[in-house]
């Protein structure tokens, strides 16, 4: 149920307008916008002279070029800074509030328009399910899980307990809507400090039970917010996450669906602070994601006492943590300030403590240039925050990644409609050439479909093909791991006794695993291409067989598959990541061997369950889609094609048509379209005598 609430009056909150270098960084994304609104509006021209079926297909790449939004989603443990950075970026201090319930499961996701594109301000907040709240009642989450495998009730019973107190203070708060709430969604027309404060923020545990901050904070599951965006010239999205400390990990398969939906990653650490466990977790889970989509944001520099001298060493010591935990080693690094950027949004940079103001004087003498002295003293500080710099990284990846992926994509399937328009001009007015008649309208429609489910269904038996190798290579590997580590376990035992409590790094099974998924990717964009290779000479052949040389000049695209998905799921918690708590707990009442050897195996072999089925049935399911999505998507663009050149079917007066000026204008007009959308895509599409060669 989708209950929507009555509009109010909208909030006043506005980004500065006093920071002339707020769009510091966002240069290159300027020019993206403005390459994707210049070929929105060469589709628009499209539009005007495509066939009734054509015109679908160009809508939908409308419809796809006003739908990007790159997703950022920033991670970090609670009082990295985290939510004030996200604050920071988005040019509104305060926005957020930075104490987001570590209790709840709430992404809080920030849809930002550009000021040029206006959109109506909004949130919505999607409650638990049932199924949720049971999950974690039940079973505490993935560490309940464990401990309940292990047999450490007593653990179990204090994860129990806390869980109990959270669904009791949100029963006193909410009475007989507890019930009613759990799997609702509520939308308002607005949003502002009171609001966000009802449902993300965690209330005063020792408050009035009648309080309205927090009201809906421990029963959430997410929250969307739109706005506008002063700074930004195309839409993207700033994915907040609930900090990471919670011992139990209740949201940890939150994370890592956000990280699922995400092309990017911030990770947000605390100067000041040696990594921590948290922060080792953290590390696991964006060890499967290509180092170009991770970038590590060291927030609180202002904190430190000599930032000049300690950033290096710093840099030097999480490089040197990336390298032994098998992190993205190459991730960029950046160093900065999200308080600082904050005073500079507020004004309030004479408010300073005297320790950040230090830092802050220290650090701009080694980062600020000459020019720099041209900026008012607000705009320094936000040049010396480092959201500059992070917004250049984060626009130097959007650009190469989804833009330019987006804008070839379009550009290719655009000209494949131009063209296709243009020799169906060809074919109306009785220039079939040599091939003609060979097939009828009907028939060659037959054909295509005939042609379009013969490799629907070949690609699908390939994919399956692929899909089982990797499930026997993973199953291999885990059985390898399982040996592996009894044999260790058994040698401690043989070596040490029950008295020192043995360890085992699982970060050989996710290895073997990484190495297992790398070969399916593999394996699958080479099915994929030569797939989509056969397909498109299957096309053209019959193009040529049934409308001759008219046709020859149609660019067919390639059909490309993108980057397939990381597999998240490896970094996902399992037994042997933890060295204390309940698994020192559950060794010490291990008595004996054997009890050990088969315990253990019954342990991780039912700990593992989840984590392989992730690897196995989750991961390989969205590579699948992907892939056939790639191919469908090809036919049902050539079948809207094939539909419009077929709808002619009275040459003559056709022909007639194309003697007066409309016509004329408009081959003229899909001549200069074939002309833009060509010097856009170089050599990237393929002639379709060429192609049926």
């Amino acid at each position: 149920m989708n209950l929507q609430i009555r509009q109010e009056t909208k909030p006043d909150i506005k980004s500065s307008r006093r920071i002339s270098n707020l769009r510091t960084g966002l240069e290159g994304l300027q020019q993206l916008g403005n390459d994707l609104d210049s070929l929105d509006g060469l589709l628009m021209q499209l539009s005007n002279v495509t066939g009734k079926n054509t015109l679908k297909t160009v809508e939908r790449m409308r419809k796809d070029v006003a739908a990007f939004e790159p997703t950022i989603t920033v991670l970090g443990q609670v009082k990295s800074g985290k939510t004030t950075l996200v604050n920071a970026m988005a040019g509104w201090a305060d926005l957020l509030p930075s104490d987001v319930n570590p209790w709840t499961s709430v992404v809080t996701s920030l849809h930002m328009k550009p000021a040029s594109r206006r959109a109506e301000t909004g949130a919505t907040f999607q409650f638990m399910t049932e199924k949720n709240w049971d999950r974690l009642l039940n079973q505490g989450g993935r560490i309940g899980e464990m401990a309940s495998r292990a047999g450490a009730e007593s653990e179990l019973a204090k994860i129990g307990e806390q869980i109990e107190k959270v669904r009791a203070k949100a029963q006193r708060r909410l009475g007989r809507k507890f019930d009613l709430l759990l799997g609702e969604t509520h939308s308002y027309g607005y949003f502002d400090k009171n609001l966000l404060e009802r449902y993300i923020v965690l209330g005063d545990e020792f408050g009035e039970e009648d309080s309205e901050q927090g009201r809906f904070a421990d029963i959430l599951s997410s929250a969307d917010l739109h706005l506008n965006s002063e700074a930004l010239p195309v839409p993207l999205c700033l994915r907040d996450t609930p900090g990471v400390n919670d011992t139990f990990m209740m949201r940890e398969q939150v994370t890592i669906q956000a990280l699922r939906t995400s092309k990017f990653c911030v990770v947000v650490l605390s100067a000041g602070q040696a990594l921590t466990s948290v922060d080792m977790g953290l590390i696991r889970l964006i060890s499967n994601l290509k180092s170009r989509n991770v970038l590590i944001f060291v927030n609180r520099i202002d904190e430190l006492p000599d930032p000049v001298n300690q950033v290096p060493e710093i840099e030097n010591s999480i490089r040197q943590t990336l390298h032994d935990r098998q992190g993205p080693e190459d991730a960029d690094i950046l160093f900065g300030s999200a308080y600082w950027a904050n005073k500079a949004l507020s004004g309030d940079i004479e408010g300073m403590s005297d320790l950040s103001g230090k830092a802050l004087c220290d650090w701009a003498e080694v980062v600020l240039d000459a020019n720099s002295g041209k900026l008012a003293p607000h705009e320094m500080v936000w040049e010396l925050s480092g959201i500059g710099h992070l917004f250049q990284a984060l626009s130097d990846r959007v650009i190469e990644g989804q833009g330019e992926q987006l804008l070839q994509k379009t550009a290719r399937n655009a000209l494949t409609v131009a063209t296709s328009e243009q020799a169906a001009g060809m074919v109306r007015i009785g220039a079939k050439g040599a091939g003609e008649d060979t097939l009828s309208a009907n028939g060659a429609l037959r054909a295509f479909r005939d042609i379009s489910t013969f490799h629907e269904q070949a690609f699908d038996a390939e994919l399956d093909a692929a899909i089982a190798d990797y499930h026997t290579r993973a199953d291999r590997a885990h059985a390898k791991f399982m040996d592996r580590a009894l044999r260790s376990l058994l040698t401690h035992l043989e070596t040490f006794g029950k008295d020192h409590v043995w360890d085992y790094d699982p970060v050989g099974l996710r290895m073997l695993l990484r190495s297992a998924h790398s070969a399916f990717g593999a394996r699958v964009r080479s099915l994929a291409q030569s797939r989509f290779e056969a397909a498109m000479a299957d096309v053209a052949e019959l193009y040529a067989k049934t409308y001759g040389s008219a046709v020859e000049n149609i660019q067919m695209a390639h059909a490309v598959l993108p980057d397939l998905p990381a597999p998240i799921s490896l970094g996902q918690t399992i037994a042997l990541d933890f060295n204390d708590g309940w698994w020192i707990s559950w060794w010490n009442r291990i008595r004996g061997f054997n009890a050990f050897s088969k315990r253990f195996q019954n342990l991780i072999a039912r700990e593992t369950e989840d984590f392989m089925t992730q690897s196995k049935e989750i991961q390989t399911r969205q590579v699948r889609d992907i892939a056939k999505d790639c191919l469908r998507d090809f036919f049902k663009q050539h079948d809207e094609i094939i539909q419009d050149i077929n709808s002619a079917t009275d040459a003559k007066e056709i022909g007639k048509l194309f003697e007066n000026g409309e016509d004329g204008q408009k081959r003229a007009q899909l001549g200069a379209l074939i002309a833009q959308f060509g010097a856009l895509v170089g050599q990237d599409s393929v002639d379709v005598g060429v192609a049926a060669q």
